[in-house]
């Protein structure tokens, strides 16, 4: 298998990045409006985290080539920041991180290993980043009890849907054949 990146490739990565971009700007607004349905138990909200690490396992499945987590992940962060992501700058280095630790799950298995539980693995992986990292720069007065609370919600979150959810996703996508260009549509069509 080819580690080369090809101009689709490249044009591939973008057209997630600003789909997801766009989909991170919607989901800010669904979070901030959710936010008062936790207002009894707020360590909750981190089960709607993971569609926010949606692009970085989505990336790699869809291309498989090294840097495609780190890319996706980034550039997605980068287009949600162009549209006003009111966390600010800290939105690009969730995005690397949150493309990184995915990125670290499929550099372990040699980017070979593209399965359910792989992409499962790669999705609890990025959910580590805002369960570790939230608490410390955006919740420090929660309890120790809150703060481990929604490091799970954040890892749980994250193995379903950016983990488990990007695999379907991955899968539909290459059984609609727009992705015959790519390793996993051509798993498809067993070529």
């Amino acid at each position: 298998m080819s580690h080369r990146w090809r101009t689709l490739d490249i044009v591939t990565v973008a057209v997630l990045a600003v789909v997801f971009g766009v989909v991170f700007w919607a989901w800010n607004l669904a979070w901030t409006a959710t936010g008062p349905l936790f207002a009894a138990f707020p360590p909750a909200q981190a089960l709607l985290y993971g569609v926010w690490l949606v692009p970085g396992v989505l990336g790699m499945l869809v291309l498989r080539l090294p840097g495609a987590a780190l890319a996706t992940a980034f550039l997605a962060a980068a287009v949600s920041w162009l549209l006003g992501a009111w966390w600010g700058l800290s939105v690009l280095w969730y995005g690397v991180l949150q493309g990184l630790l995915p990125e670290l799950v499929f550099a372990a298995g040699r980017y070979r290993a593209f399965g359910r539980g792989v992409a499962i693995a790669a999705g609890a992986a990025a959910g580590l980043v805002p369960g570790v990292l939230d608490p410390v720069f955006w919740y420090p007065e929660w309890t120790a009890g809150w703060k481990a609370a929604w490091l799970l919600g954040c890892v749980a979150s994250s193995a379903l849907v950016a983990g488990l959810g990007s695999h379907v996703l991955a899968g539909r996508l290459a059984g609609s054949g727009v992705l015959d260009a790519f390793p996993v549509g051509r798993e498809r069509v067993g070529a």
